[in-house]
């Protein structure tokens, strides 16, 4: 991998770097075949010698790994960073999308007057400020809505909320208010009306995770930290020290996840930022040491824009078992969540269908009843994993704040586990600085507030219009560039196709309902995805606003993904199999199609449905010929493989037909509100209606009888 051979000799920030030392030839080569070496761009190429030997080495490529590394580089330490899948692949992708303090975690403080509590909240805040800050394209301070339906609770949550002010302190992001029941509803118009008092409106951040994780490590790459992803610890390596006789760590042995080939990389100090799997490397260092993590997990769904309005989000400070909910907009879809419940640690979390209803429960008591909570709008749901550190008091995960710990095991091993999102700059300025003591490093203090991510240096909230203007792309797609990519969108619309029409000029989308563009999937290669799961979950964000959407992107990004990587057939097929799985499994795509599954909820039967319509043979099922029938019948042309994919979606058993016994089922679960969005069934019912219309001309006008 591009790793092992960086440290051997030359650890080569930039593709004009290490095109220089290995030749243009062997360089692509180099970077198809393997590729998982992070680089900044050619003209900010940076070139550090090392001897396989690195003061700092940091596992793990989540928020807090790729702080570590940034933290250590922009100190002056050579600076290594190993992630066994992608940047951001767990916890640090899944979150609810929020750059916050805490306004729970400040209520707890109050109440249980604990001041370790207080001090984590004014930390977060105080994070949150410079978050927004140094990735301005990738944030944005985003207004949430408490309401309130008695009277008393309106002096007790504006105390609350004025506190959560008062504690940001000059770094508050706008002074909350009061909305009178009227004003309320204005700005949220799909709440609850029925003993409405009035709301609090409050202000916390938000944030694209997964890019801003990899803006890190990009960043961490610029300044010439040697980062590479899908490489995976094996072991820690161990030296005796001469001067005590203890074993010390000494560095790891590796494997690249992609060709299977091993190799050690040295250090002297290794640093443990895997979040959840903290323990499993704690115990490489030693079988017997006690577990510190408790993880949870917490499940979030994404539901239609049309749930929330544009700018403003929701929170339930008390749900029916005492959780937080948040319902908020994210790229112009609506995201809800979060469950809390202890769980096992795993690679692969999947969502159950009874968090899934729980939240959706949740949303009903805040929404109008106009408004029908149905489960077929959830169009993705996920769940993370939050690597909670272990009270030995708590009962459970909920009573566990988000307070981050720094140990150091007697052979040296550094660990750094728990905290937030939020924090993780002023984790990784934690760690380094128990590292720089420990070790004895020769190191200045942390650079990292106000330093600037990957992007922001020359965006500007304007940038896109430049986007529009000198290249030709739709708006909402330059829009999306330029809050995806900051000043680095320019490179992207460079290499975007020209699509053949009028307007736009140039960037062909994946799917028509999304911004999302075919150069992305180019320029995501070079930002070293090398999965299509990479691609759909966090190069794009496809697979977390809609599975549907992002299966249906997924031939074409698997095939522009093998140009760029030299895949073979079967590496395609076996790409598009893997990605299918992640969104079956991880994404809720299971749970959505359980809701078709299922025969016992089947409420319908043969008579209750028009499926006569399309079955003029009577053969007890339906074919793409039937419905191909049907539509030239009311003179609707829909392409041939379209047609595919919209009988695919109800065919259960892939026999290439849709049974009486499949139809029924989709009925009934439209009928119920699990399903929505069938185009089968919003086919069926337009060709119903035309027929319908049509009838039987009248004799008296037909121009014949007597």
């Amino acid at each position: 991998m591009a790793f092992q051979k960086a440290v051997k000799g030359t650890a080569l920030i930039g593709g004009g770097a290490i095109a220089t030392v290995f030749g243009l030839s062997q360089f692509a080569q180099y970077r198809n075949k393997h590729g998982t070496f992070v680089h900044a761009q050619a003209a900010e190429a940076v070139t550090v010698p090392v001897k396989n030997h690195f003061p700092i080495l940091v596992i793990g490529g989540g928020a807090t790994g790729c702080g570590c590394a940034l933290d250590a580089v922009t100190r002056g330490l050579k600076t290594a960073l190993l992630e066994r899948d992608d940047f951001s692949s767990g916890t640090s992708s899944r979150s609810t999308k929020l750059i916050h303090g805490g306004v729970r975690y400040l209520q707890k403080a109050i109440m249980k007057l604990d001041f370790e509590q207080y001090k984590m909240v004014k930390e977060a805040l105080e994070e949150r400020a410079n978050l927004l800050e140094i990735a301005p394209h990738l944030s944005a301070p985003l207004p949430i809505m408490l309401p309130v339906y008695k009277w008393w609770q309106l002096p007790y949550y504006w105390f609350g909320i004025k506190l959560y002010d008062l504690v940001a302190g000059s770094q508050c992001l706008k002074s909350s208010y009061v909305l009178s029941k009227a004003r309320a509803l204005e700005l949220f118009p799909m709440l609850r009306k029925d003993e409405l008092v009035g709301a609090i409106v409050y202000y916390d951040g938000q944030h694209n995770d997964a890019r801003m994780n990899l803006a890190i490590a990009l960043t961490a790459a610029r300044y010439g930290a040697a980062t590479a992803n899908y490489a995976e610890v094996l072991r820690l390596l161990k030296t005796t020290d001469p001067a005590g006789g203890k074993e010390r760590v000494c560095g790891v042995r590796c494997r690249d996840v992609l060709t299977g080939q091993e190799f050690d990389v040295k250090a002297k100090c290794v640093i443990n930022a895997t979040g959840p799997f903290t323990d499993s490397v704690r115990k490489m260092d030693d079988q017997e040491v006690p577990n510190i993590c408790q993880p949870s997990a917490g499940v979030h769904i994404v539901m239609p824009g049309y749930y929330s309005p544009d700018n403003m989000g929701l929170l339930d400070p008390a749900t029916s078992d005492g959780r937080v909910i948040f319902f908020l907009p994210w790229e112009k879809m609506t995201i809800a969540g979060t469950t809390d419940s202890p769980t096992d640690v795993t690679s692969h979390p999947i969502p159950t269908e009874e968090d899934i209803n729980f939240i959706l429960n949740e949303v009903r008591n805040y929404l109008s009843v106009d408004v029908e909570v149905r489960r077929g709008d959830v169009l993705a749901a996920w769940s993370g994993i939050r690597p909670l550190v272990t009270d030995p008091n708590s009962k459970d995960t909920q009573s566990i704040s988000r307070n981050h710990v720094v140990t150091i095991s007697d052979s040296g091993l550094v660990t750094i586990a728990g905290g937030k999102w939020t924090t993780y700059r002023a984790m990784a300025q934690d760690t380094i600085d128990a590292a720089i003591q420990a070790h004895g490093l020769k190191a200045g203090s942390s650079k990292t507030i106000g330093l600037q991510l990957q992007g922001a240096e020359d965006w500007s909230p304007t940038l896109y219009i430049r986007l529009v203007q000198d290249y030709g792309l739709e708006s909402e797609v330059a829009q999306h560039l330029a809050s995806t990519y900051g000043d680095k969108a320019f490179e992207v619309a460079k290499i975007a196709q020209v699509t053949g029409k009028r307007w736009p000029i140039v960037g062909k989308r994946l799917v028509s309902e999304f911004p999302y563009i075919e150069a992305e999937v180019v320029y995501g290669v070079k930002e070293y995805a090398r999965t299509a799961v990479d691609m759909i979950s966090r190069r794009t964000r496809l697979a977390f606003l809609n599975v549907q959407a992002a299966e249906e992107a997924l031939p074409r990004i698997v095939d522009i993904m093998g140009k760029e990587l030299n895949w073979s057939e079967q590496k395609k097929k076996e790409e598009l199999e893997a990605a299918k799985r992640f969104l079956y499994y991880e994404m809720g795509y299971k749970v959505k199609s359980d809701q078709l599954t299922d025969s016992s909820e089947i409420s319908l039967v043969p008579s209750d449905i028009e499926s006569h319509m399309f079955d003029k043979d009577k053969k007890g099922f339906i074919t793409i010929l039937d419905v191909q029938r049907v539509l030239e019948s009311i003179s609707v042309q829909i392409a041939e493989n379209t047609l595919h994919d919209i009988l695919n979606e109800v065919d259960l058993n892939k026999n290439g037909q849709v049974e009486l016994i499949e139809f029924l089922q989709l009925m009934s679960a439209i009928q119920k509100g699990h399903v929505s969005g069938s185009r089968l069934a919003v086919l069926m019912k337009t060709a119903e209606e035309n027929l319908r219309q049509r009838g039987v001309i009248p004799v008296d006008r037909s121009g014949g009888g007597l």
